[in-house]
């Protein structure tokens, strides 16, 4: 089995009013929820074990997912009702769903026409996490040497810069934007307790923790289309380009 996680338990901040009567996940886009967007997708690339984790809104979110029905795959809950997680916290949640094996982590707020078999194909053997990542305009970038191992992260507009190492030549370094997708080994849980990571945390601040150690990649697509659709003025874009035909989600 092909197993998924979709990011669905966050607040939605940058998109209220809509999220303060439902969660970000069900706002419609193109007809319907982004929600099912990244399911159908995930679902497209053979992904046929899929976990979604849930806080806002729960409910809503699980009555819709009891109403999905796609053949030959199975939709679980991971239920973060009483404590939002963030995104690494969610991810060591959800271990008893994930079981073993590695698993692709997906942000609901992600429409985009990457090629999931793609990244599938471009983990190497000792990866503990393979992030797709995308030469784009962004005031956060994370840093890569020549051979794509990440080695840090910096905010181009503060100057703020945050690695394991301690003095990054971040000149010398290939930058990048996140694209919210990526794909984990299942060490991963095991690292989480070595390394004292539990309740909520942030899985960027354990990558940047561990990557000196442990080899953490990105791949570039050759092209990427790629919307983050978390603001009012985001959604209308993603709406017009659906109707003009120049995305394709």
């Amino acid at each position: 089995m092909k197993k998924a996680l979709i990011f669905a338990a966050g607040l939605g901040t940058r998109l209220k009013p809509l999220t303060d009567r439902m969660p970000k996940a069900l706002v419609p886009v193109g007809g319907k929820p982004l929600l099912h967007h990244v399911i159908d997708r995930l679902a497209a690339a053979g992904y046929d074990d899929i976990v979604v984790n849930v806080h806002h809104f729960a409910g809503m979110i699980k009555e819709y997912i009891s109403s999905v029905c796609i053949p030959g795959v199975r939709i679980s809950i991971s239920d973060e009702s009483d404590m939002l997680r963030d995104t690494g916290g969610g991810i060591l949640y959800a271990e008893p769903l994930l079981g073993e094996g590695r698993f692709l982590v997906h942000n609901v707020d992600i429409i985009s026409d990457l090629d999931l078999g793609w990244l599938d194909s471009s983990v190497r053997e000792d990866a503990l996490a393979t992030l797709a990542v995308s030469d784009r305009p962004t005031s956060r970038y994370l840093l890569f040497d020549d051979r794509m191992r990440l080695v840090g992260w910096t905010n181009v507009s503060t100057g703020q810069i945050r690695s394991p190492y301690p003095h990054p030549d971040v000149r010398s370094c290939r930058k990048y934007a996140f694209s919210g997708i990526h794909i984990l080994s299942h060490e991963v849980f095991g690292l989480f307790r070595r390394k004292h990571y539990e309740g909520k945390f942030s899985i960027m601040d354990f990558y940047l923790d561990v990557a000196a150690e442990y080899p953490i990649y990105g791949v570039v697509p050759e092209s990427l289309d790629l919307i983050d659709v978390g603001k009012p003025e985001s959604l209308a874009l993603v709406e017009e380009r659906i109707r003009n035909g120049s995305l394709q989600p």
